[in-house]
């Protein structure tokens, strides 16, 4: 959402929040504390161990008021017209394997790939020297991967803030990695 990293929102019925043991400890949350005992303080003050992150929750609602005022909807419009050139431009690259829902319709803001042959850790590295920011590795989706019969991906994530001139620069950038290590995969061949 735009905000800084290391916080969250914990959002659940108070019947459910109320049963819950803390899993931090410390701080505020404490209500008594007795040789063999511990009671928690109320809600939220329970799940408020140590001292709070106050530059993470400024900054998250900061991050609510600004995604709030471009809107939802529009958000979704500039992601879609995004993703969709992305899938359409990706698409043409036949030394890719692209892992995608065949529902344009329903598909998220991220896109996996590979480029047949080559580690995608080496094609974020080329990507990466080229300005072009990627994830590469398993993506917490082990089983899947398992599924799909492959180790890792490479994941190009796209948000409203990208554009068809940053999908292009992916496109640029992914030619210069194939032709780095075309030679090489044909000598696996």
């Amino acid at each position: 959402m735009l905000a800084p990293l290391g916080i969250g929102v914990l959002y659940a019925k108070k019947e459910i929040l109320n049963k819950m043991n803390p899993f931090l400890m410390g701080g505020d949350m404490i209500e008594y504390v007795y040789e063999q005992e511990t009671t928690f303080a109320p809600l939220p003050n329970k799940f408020e161990a140590g001292t709070q992150n106050v530059e993470g929750v400024i900054g998250l609602g900061s991050a609510i008021d600004y995604i709030e005022n471009i809107g939802y909807d529009k958000i979704q419009e500039i992601e879609k017209e995004v993703v969709l050139y992305a899938r359409q431009e990706l698409s043409k690259l036949d030394y890719l394997s692209l892992y995608l829902t065949p529902n344009k319709e329903n598909h998220s803001a991220v896109i996996s790939f590979n480029i047949k042959g080559v580690h995608p850790h080496d094609v974020a590295s080329i990507l990466d020297s080229e300005g072009v920011c990627i994830r590469s590795g398993n993506h917490c989706a082990q089983p899947l991967m398992r599924f799909l019969g492959i180790d890792s991906t490479c994941r190009a994530s796209f948000y409203f803030y990208n554009t068809k001139e940053d999908v292009d620069k992916l496109v640029i950038a992914l030619n210069k990695a194939y032709e780095m290590f075309k030679k090489y995969i044909n000598l696996k061949k």
